[in-house]
């Protein structure tokens, strides 16, 4: 219909404008980068008010072994189901099969390996779900050590 190029710069002041706008105490919502994209979120603050109002059913939590599944999948991908089978030590197929209907996950392709398996990766919504841009979003593994046992103080 109409086709007119809007600078790039003019879309951002926009969407920056709008971040502005509703960051104010007036809105129970705001406008959050995430996933690749923008979203209206409601604010922390209104969630469980909003919640109940709606009379919204939480999500179901995803399983222990679903969350590990999902876990080896985001910081190895692609991976096969064999390979996240081999970092488990035990059968995956189940987890694999409720990520994907969950759209967590997604087939990616398949892997040149003898029986051409399938190969997954994380999908768009589980950006969304976690509230993450990018993979590179993700803790590190360093993030997760523990501080090593110390007997007595720590002397400078």
């Amino acid at each position: 219909m109409f086709e007119a190029e809007v600078p790039k710069e003019d879309v951002a002041d926009a969407i920056k404008d709008l971040r502005e706008k509703y960051k104010s105490e007036d809105f129970s919502f705001q406008l959050d980068f995430l996933g690749g994209g923008y979203q209206f979120l409601t604010k922390p603050a209104y969630q469980t008010s909003i919640s109940i109002l709606l009379r919204q059913q939480s999500q179901k939590r995803l399983s222990t072994a679903q969350l590990e599944t999902l876990s080896i999948i985001a910081y190895k991908q692609p991976i096969t189901k064999g390979e996240i089978e081999q970092i488990r030590g035990v059968n995956s197929d189940y987890s694999v099969q409720k990520l994907l209907e969950k759209e967590l996950i997604e087939i990616q392709g398949k892997s040149e390996g003898v029986g051409r398996p399938l190969i997954y990766g994380t999908s768009g919504k589980f950006m969304e779900y976690f509230g993450i841009n990018t993979i590179s979003d993700l803790p590190q593994p360093k993030d997760f050590s523990q501080p090593e046992n110390q007997i007595g103080e720590q002397r400078d």
